[in-house]
């Protein structure tokens, strides 16, 4: 019974991607996703017995078809969608080897980190936008 009142919280391994002129990769989310339409930062959910590092690695070679080179820790944001709460463990991927492509169709887009402000992110990622803007403000 308690268990239900618990909502369980989504653990997320977030890259931000930086490429070799200093834009930053998007990617767009299917329209039948949770914040579908919206740009994100690539990434997914770090599976029971996965290292951070592991989860970023295996996520975005399927994501992107892209290997981690380097990384290095950015932010963490805890947020409460009401139905699901998720916890974005957000690294800037500093290196990588291959070029990104969208694995599953979805768009990508290269920007600077200026025009992150033109993008719509799900809600929990403005905290990431924020600190991006920050780290590189150009």
């Amino acid at each position: 019974m308690a268990e239900s009142l618990h909502k369980k919280c989504v653990h997320v391994a977030v890259g931000v991607i930086i490429g070799g002129d200093g834009r930053i990769l998007l990617a767009k989310r299917p329209d039948h996703l949770h914040m579908g339409g919206r740009w994100e930062f690539p990434g997914g959910k770090v599976e029971e017995g996965e290292s951070i590092q592991q989860a970023m690695m295996r996520e975005l070679r399927e994501e992107l078809d892209i290997g981690v080179v380097a990384m290095e820790k950015l932010i963490e944001v805890r947020h409460d969608y009401g139905e699901k709460q998720v916890f974005l463990d957000t690294w800037c991927v500093t290196e990588f080897s291959g070029e990104a492509r969208g694995v599953e169709g979805q768009a990508l887009a290269w920007v600077t980190a200026s025009e992150l402000s033109d993008y719509e992110f799900p809600d929990a990622n403005q905290p990431i936008v924020e600190a991006v803007q920050r780290k590189f403000p150009y």
